[in-house]
């Protein structure tokens, strides 16, 4: 019922947006001598406000159409690679000819990054600065999950065990040597993943793996969220956190835990402080601020652009990941099989915390070492960034230049590695 409320809550506030976005440009014309005063430009300023606080967030754009390397500018083109209904693999693909004037004519292939974004309720784009900062260096694919607003109802579940399946198959697509990069939620599904691949002795399983800011186990350093998902039943997250999709999206009748209700968790755990962020905006308007009104306007369409999630994922991250933790445990089944990190023996791990994150604690993801317990010591890396929140771990001043180029340094000793060793093998094969 909640949702089929906002639904018509948006559209019987449609006119009254439309009302204000007239007014505001009405008073911004040069034309008009009000929109010159104070109290012209207040009213502007407060038009654009609630416009842009009641308006409807859809998939924002990539944004990201070249890059630079070593001096010479580079096109970018995001291509879909791979598909499914639930997810596309994004492969950012940097012009030949620019890249061979970059780099020189014949010059060794940069390393394969995977990055799986998180899906928590914001789009895989709240990950731009992220593919922003391994372009230079990397060929980057990213994980794009769909919306199952979006999802009709006949192409049936969408659970954390097929979650799984479709990381090992996007890795399976890319081939040995990949280096995958997991940024929040996809932590433990991940480990999954690569767990069971390296048990099957797959070919295809990674040369590395690098986890931001993921709760591997959720017990250590427990944060809000992590409480409140202790505290509640799973039945409570049942009947308070999952909605029917109303009409007219493609998946009315669909049960799914809403990204309106994820972004109002997150906004309350900070109230204050994006009420003042919409307090300066409006100074910022005021006073034709124009670098500080498109910063705000920056953060503030990728932060209110959220998805959904398919009820059987959500909850059963939540049972298995949140309140019972299960990989730690030592319990985790994908499909019946047990999942064992103890099997992997050759993919390199690397863990990335920040150390004022307030979603994933310290410890979480640091978790992982302990559970790759026949991983050799040398190749493996943990890393605790100064002064960062969950956000800096993955995007920010100091994620590029401080996380980056250890990450940089970690795939480029490992990774290579593995692709000489890969070589290795295929002569051996045709010999």
């Amino acid at each position: 019922m909640l949702y089929t409320l906002v639904e018509m809550n948006r559209a019987a506030m449609a006119p009254v947006r439309l009302a204000a976005r007239t007014s505001q440009m009405a008073l911004e014309n040069p034309l008009n001598p009000l929109g010159r005063t104070d109290p012209g430009k207040s009213l502007a300023a407060m038009a654009d406000v609630f416009e842009s606080s009641t308006r409807y967030y859809g998939k924002p754009d990539w944004g990201l159409d070249s890059t630079r390397i070593n001096g010479v500018d580079v096109p970018v083109h995001a291509e879909l690679d791979w598909s499914s209904p639930w997810c596309g693999l994004l492969h950012f693909r940097r012009d030949r000819e620019a890249m061979a004037l970059a780099r020189g004519e014949g010059a060794d292939p940069q390393p394969t990054l995977m990055i799986v974004a998180p899906l928590s309720g914001h789009y895989a784009t709240l990950l731009r600065g992220t593919v922003e900062a391994f372009l230079p260096t990397h060929e980057v694919y990213v994980t794009d999950w769909a919306d199952a607003r979006m999802a009709p109802v006949w192409l049936g579940r969408f659970d954390l065990d097929d979650y799984i399946d479709q990381i090992r198959d996007m890795l399976s697509h890319l081939g040995p040597a990949t280096n995958v990069l997991a940024v929040c939620q996809p932590g433990p599904p991940v480990l999954a993943a690569i767990s069971m691949m390296a048990e099957d002795d797959d070919p295809a399983r990674p040369a590395t793996m690098t986890f931001m800011g993921s709760p591997i186990d959720a017990r250590r350093s427990p944060t809000v969220p992590n409480l409140l998902a202790e505290e509640r039943s799973l039945t409570w997250f049942e009947e308070n956190m999952i909605y029917t999709v109303p009409a007219p999206w493609p998946g009315m009748f669909r049960r799914v835990y809403p990204g309106f209700v994820q972004l109002s968790s997150f906004m309350n755990m900070n109230w204050e402080r994006h009420v003042d962020a919409q307090w300066r905006f409006f100074n910022h308007l005021v006073e034709g601020d124009g670098d500080g009104v498109e910063k705000h306007r920056g953060f503030y369409d990728e932060y209110l652009s959220v998805l959904d999630l398919t009820e059987e994922f959500y909850l059963q991250t939540i049972e298995r990941v949140f309140q019972e933790h299960h990989l730690p445990r030592g319990i985790f089944n994908h499909k019946g099989r047990l999942v064992r990190p103890g099997a992997i023996r050759d993919v390199a791990l690397m863990t990335v915390e920040g150390e004022k994150d307030d979603i994933s604690g310290i410890g979480q993801t640091q978790a992982a070492h302990d559970l790759c317990v026949n991983l050799p010591a040398d190749m493996q890396l943990d890393y605790i960034q100064p002064g960062v929140g969950h956000y800096g771990v993955f995007n920010g001043s100091r994620f590029r230049t401080e996380i980056v180029p250890r990450i940089n340094e970690f795939i480029n000793r490992f990774g290579r590695m593995r692709t000489a060793a890969t070589r290795q093998a295929q002569i051996r094969q045709v010999v």
